[in-house]
């Protein structure tokens, strides 16, 4: 099974939208490189599928890659059906996933805005095992289903 990365967003400050920036180096043990939320422990990169952002699109927001404050958005993969250790691949970077979906302690803009927000039932969370680089466009498969 295979997608794509359609956006590598970061963002200086937790609580706040990230800015696609095209490309980034993953970090082993640690996330997104100059992101805010690198060294997370066991949520150190978020993805959410372009998919889920449609579904708020829908509901009439106007929301982009990174309002989520997920760090890549993927295309072609349903992320939420993926169970806790699997394998990730984005060239020679490897991730783990780690944690499906996250409990949001206080509503964000997106929330009061649609009733309604996608990353905590459908984000997930991986841990990077392998770092490098990635980049928008790049395959992202799954070579291990646990």
């Amino acid at each position: 099974m295979q997608g794509k990365i359609v956006a590598v967003s970061t963002s200086e400050n937790k609580g706040e939208r990230k800015k696609n920036v095209g490309e980034a180096t993953l970090l082993v043990g640690l996330g997104l490189e100059g992101d805010a939320h690198a060294g997370f422990q066991h949520r150190q990169v978020s993805l959410l599928a372009l998919e889920s952002i449609e579904k708020m699109r829908q509901k009439g927001l106007d929301v982009h890659p990174g309002d989520f404050a997920e760090n890549l958005t993927t295309e072609g993969i349903n992320l939420p059906a993926l169970p806790i250790g699997t394998k990730l691949k984005i060239g020679d970077v490897l991730m783990e996933v780690s944690q499906i979906g996250k409990e949001c302690h206080n509503r964000c803009s997106i929330y009061y805005q649609a009733g309604d927000c996608v990353m905590p039932k459908e984000g997930i969370f991986a841990i990077v095992v392998t770092g490098g680089r990635i980049a928008k466009g790049d395959i992202l498969e799954v070579i291990e289903n646990v």
